[in-house]
Formats: structure tokens, C-alpha cells, sequence
């Protein structure tokens, strides 16, 4: 396998577009990627595509394709990946395999959405024998409902307050004013949190992502490439895909009980645990995260899950200001999804190019002071999760 460098990453702001269509906001972003790679559209030799089920892609998640005759057909081939929300981390994954493996040696990895408003429907069909239809319909727990129910379980099993729950927020807003790319960008004090909506009690509107529009595209190739571009580029040093195993214990939350001191997510657990084996690196030695924080309890439960922190101490790190860019464990300096907004198909890109800012000492006043090794992590419909570790 051959080393593969990230070259140029660009990224199209997060919000909300009505003037324009999905291949507007991928175009920005690969257009940005091309320039700052320093190379030129016809150098690309191929597209992996994480597919729009929402937006655009010709009514077929053929969002590759679109980019492709956006930018100019030059005949290359265009890998189109579904993979819900990991879809952008499983599209990195393809197109660093393929660079890897010396299929080729410059490849596009690009993801855009256009989300509708509302509650995100990860069912399109009333299907008896689709346990997403069931769950939403039948026992009536869309996301957010979930989210509350492991809020719950942790509050039994940790002391967690709705206060500390809050301070996940407060601190993501604290960052994001930081990051011209982030949807919000207004800092919210810990009254102001508390005093947002309930949406299923104890999670609150500020604590719960919404759903954006975005693009982010990323520009890899191999070492020998890179060589011809830049003197000291980001490296791939892991990058995996996983999906959920038998024993995870989200079937058996959903059927009434949450099992305790079992790992939810296992397809994130078990993406993050291959890729840092890739990297021949653990979990203290991370400089920082980029991880799925559709609400504020990933942001403390996921750490532990992978052993960067104990079980139960992600509260205490949070209030000591380690998950800060200047701490021992900073998470989502980015600002993360609660400060952009879930484009879910865009998601894993853009984790790999706020990575890749911090990991060049280019992000400003949200940069992680000498970061060298970065992990982001994204998880999707079906069990599947994805996990990128980026060196320098």
C-alpha cells in the first residue's frame, strides 16, 4: 500500500441556500480543493462521490456524475457512495483505497447536501420489515427522542445534569465564532441554552444539530504526486469503514431497555479502534477529534467508548476546559454538527478538512496549538461508521 497525502481541501459554507442547487455548493467547494492543491480540474483522474439521497444527484444519488459535468467530462470514473450520514467517510475511504492500492494517483473525494426541513425520514417506504420505519412510526422515537433516551440512561448511571449537558453547547458556540464555514456562529450562554425549546426531554433545541445545507471536497494523492505540490503535506495515516455488530446494544434500547456499560455505535467504536491500529497510534495520542455530535451526548459518551477519557469523566474534563482547542482533549473545534448543521452526505469531507487546517496550523483562533495527529469520525443509516486518522 502506498502512502496517500492530503493535498487541497475547500469547503462551501454551511446554511441554508434556496438560490442554490446542491452542484452550486459542490462546485464552490471543488473549485476551492483544486486551488488549494495547486492543480488543475484535468489533473484529476477520478471522483468518489458520497450520493445525495435528498438533493440532486439526477433523482439517483448520482451526485459524482454531477460534479463531473459541472466541472468538465473528461471521461474519468466516478465512484457514487450511500452510506446515510457516513456517506462523505465512506467515499474518503474508497477514494484513499484506490490511491492507495495505485489504481490512481490524484483522486476528488467530494460531499454536498441540500436537507429538507423537519425531522430527517431514514425511512422512504412503509415497510413492515424496515426496523427504521418501525421504530419511527410504530414505537414513535425519531432522533432526537433517542438522543433523549441515552441522555437518560447516562443521567442514572453518571450524575450527568442538564446543566453539563448544556456546556457541551455553550462550548461548541464558544468555538464556531471562530470558523467562517459554520452555519452559527454566535456564542450562547448556559441560561440561554437552558432556556431553549424542549424537544424530548432533556435535550433541548441548542443541543440538538439541525439539518444544513453544505459541501466540503478533499484533493488526495499519492506521496510520489505530492512530492510535485507540496513540501510538507497531510498524510492518511488510517482510514477505515465498519458496520454494526450483532450484540450492539441499540436493538435491544430500542425493544425497551438499554443495556448498561455496553458500546453503542459499535460500527463508530469499532471504525475509530481500526483506524488508530492503522496509524499504529491509541486514543491518548490524538491531538483533537472531529467526531458526530448530532447532540450534545455523543460529545461525552463517544470519548469514553473509544479510551480517550474514563467512563464518567468526559463531564469533568468538559467543565475544566479540555475539550477546549487549548486543552488536553480538545473535541470539535470546528465547532462540530451543532454549529454547522448536519448536510449528511457532506459530513465526513468536511471533517477531513477541518483536520487537515488544524493539522497545517491554519485554522486561527480555533487552532489546536501543534496538532499532528487528528482523528474524525462520522456514523450512518444501516450501522455504518467511518473513521479517517490525518498526520503531519
Amino acid at each position: 500500500m502506498r502512502d496517500v497525502a492530503v493535498l487541497g481541501v475547500g469547503m462551501h459554507p454551511f446554511g441554508k441556500f434556496a438560490d442554490k442547487s446542491v452542484t452550486d455548493l459542490c462546485r464552490d467547494a471543488v473549485v476551492a480543493a483544486l486551488a488549494d492543491a495547486g492543480v488543475q480540474w484535468r489533473d484529476i483522474e477520478a471522483v468518489a462521490a458520497a450520493s445525495s439521497r435528498f438533493s440532486g444527484g439526477k433523482g439517483w444519488g448520482l451526485n459524482g456524475n454531477d460534479v463531473v459535468e459541472d466541472m468538465g467530462s473528461t471521461g474519468i470514473p466516478v465512484y457514487n457512495m450511500s452510506a446515510g450520514c457516513a456517506a462523505g467517510g465512506n467515499a474518503f475511504n474508497v477514494g484513499y483505497a484506490l490511491v492507495a492500492g495505485g489504481i490512481y494517483d490524484t483522486i476528488l473525494v467530494v460531499g454536498g447536501e441540500k436537507m429538507p426541513k423537519g425531522f430527517i425520514q431514514t425511512s422512504g417506504v412503509e415497510e413492515e420489515t424496515d426496523p427504521e420505519f418501525l421504530r419511527q412510526r410504530c414505537v414513535g422515537m425519531p432522533g432526537p427522542s433517542f438522543w433523549a433516551l441515552l441522555c437518560r440512561q447516562r443521567m442514572e448511571e453518571f450524575g450527568t445534569t442538564e446543566e453539563q449537558l448544556a456546556k457541551v453547547a455553550v462550548k461548541a458556540h464558544q468555538v464556531a465564532v471562530h470558523n467562517e464555514n459554520a452555519r452559527f456562529r454566535k456564542e450562547f450562554t448556559l441560561e440561554q441554552v437552558l432556556g431553549s425549546n424542549m424537544v424530548s426531554d432533556p435535550l433541548r433545541l441548542f443541543e440538538i444539530c439541525p439539518v444544513s445545507d453544505g459541501a466540503a471536497a478533499v484533493v488526495i494523492c499519492s506521496a510520489e504526486k505530492a512530492k510535485q505540490f507540496s513540501s510538507n503535506p497531510v498524510w492518511v495515516a488510517g482510514s477505515t469503514v465498519a458496520t454494526m455488530s450483532f450484540d450492539d446494544g441499540l436493538p435491544r434500547g430500542l425493544a425497551g431497555v438499554v443495556p448498561s456499560g455496553k458500546s453503542f455505535h459499535s460500527e463508530a467504536s469499532t471504525a475509530v479502534e481500526r483506524a488508530l491500529a492503522q496509524a499504529g497510534a491509541g486514543p491518548q495520542d490524538l491531538d483533537l477529534v472531529e467526531l458526530q455530535d448530532n447532540t450534545v451526548y455523543y460529545e461525552l459518551a463517544f470519548p469514553e467508548d473509544w479510551g480517550m477519557c474514563k467512563p464518567g469523566e468526559a463531564e469533568h474534563l468538559l467543565e475544566t476546559g479540555e475539550t477546549l482547542p487549548t486543552g488536553k482533549m480538545p473535541i470539535n473545534p470546528s465547532g462540530g454538527f451543532l454549529c454547522f448543521g448536519e448536510a449528511t452526505t457532506a459530513m465526513g469531507v468536511f471533517q477531513v478538512c477541518e483536520l487537515t487546517w488544524q493539522l497545517r496550523g491554519e485554522a486561527g483562533a480555533r487552532q489546536v496549538p501543534d496538532a499532528k495527529l487528528g482523528l474524525g469520525q462520522t456514523l450512518g443509516l444501516g450501522g455504518n461508521g467511518t473513521a479517517v486518522v490525518l498526520k503531519r
